[in-house]
């Protein structure tokens, strides 16, 4: 059995660490509340966009648009991924779900092109020998709306420039403060379906009014696109963001119940130890008193 000094030393680890995984948790849980106020202030704007084109595209459906038909000349597609993670561990499997989702599209396109946000998926695939084409660095855990302009200004230029034909984004979708999954979602060429999918977009009785678009249909969808883009990456880096800090709070609190686990055990190991420790003593005293009568 270990020493009184020693387990009262293991002890006080355990309760410093205990400190810190509440801390953890409670700083997790603020940042979730946090990013979530900041999309849901923007959200209605990007559904907006999002019901605008869908009106495009069901009084327009003649309309031919690169962002929705893609570059038909090319017949081998260049794909591009941008994929997010978080900057730190201490998540659980967030970092490693997302990752394995991405590696497994990337094995089925030729030579894909890698965009990175988040340092734990710059080390897994610099561990991979795989190449990084670019990175957005101090993006992960601060997703904003002007970082998302940057972001997409550089992929739609890119795109323009038929650099790359296809355009994917591979994130992780909070579904709920338990539930994380990891998800992917193609930005270019704009999908139809995906749009009709946005919240708020399967009413019906929605597209009665036929609107008039100046000066065309297609000087509105430059506009319209790179906006909802931005609407679509910056909705993905929070729902990221709230996801690696659900996963931080589950990975903190068990390690917070295991510590106060341990720290019961422990206290009972010490008093055990106390008491063997003060009986030992009280033995040692009535020996030395019947010594004292026996002489």
């Amino acid at each position: 059995m270990a020493g009184i000094t020693e387990i009262r030393s293991r002890m006080r680890s355990i309760e410093q660490t205990l400190k810190i995984t509440n801390a953890m948790y409670l700083i997790s849980s603020s940042k979730v509340k946090k990013a979530r106020k900041q999309l849901s202030e923007v959200q209605p704007y990007f559904e907006q966009i999002a019901k605008t084109l869908l009106d495009i595209f069901r009084h327009s459906p003649e309309l031919r648009h690169r962002f929705v038909d893609g570059h038909e000349s090319v017949k081998e597609k260049k794909a591009g991924f941008v994929v997010i993670t978080g900057d730190k561990g201490l998540a659980g499997a967030y970092n490693h779900n997302v990752l394995k989702l991405a590696e497994s599209y990337m094995a089925r396109k030729k030579d894909p092109t890698l965009f990175l946000i988040g340092q734990m998926g710059r080390h897994y695939f610099m561990k991979k020998d795989i190449r990084i084409d670019a990175e957005f660095m101090y993006t992960a855990q601060d997703p904003t709306i002007e970082r998302s302009r940057e972001i997409i200004s550089t992929l739609v230029s890119l795109y323009d420039s038929e650099n790359l034909d296809e355009i994917y984004l591979i994130y992780t979708r909070s579904v709920s403060s338990a539930q994380m999954e990891p998800e992917i979602i193609k930005l270019l060429p704009l999908d139809r379906a995906m749009l009709s999918a946005m919240r708020g977009m399967r009413e019906e009785g929605k597209y009665r009014e036929v609107l008039r678009y100046e000066p065309t249909v297609e000087s509105v969808m430059e506009v319209l696109v790179p906006g909802l883009l931005k609407g679509y990456l910056f909705g993905a880096l929070v729902e990221s963001f709230c996801s690696e800090q659900n996963a931080r709070m589950t990975a903190m609190d068990s390690a917070s119940d295991s510590a106060r686990d341990m720290l019961k055990k422990l206290s009972l190991e010490f008093n055990r130890a106390r008491q063997g420790a003060i009986t030992q003593e009280i033995t040692e005293i009535a020996g030395g008193a019947a010594s004292l009568l026996d002489s």
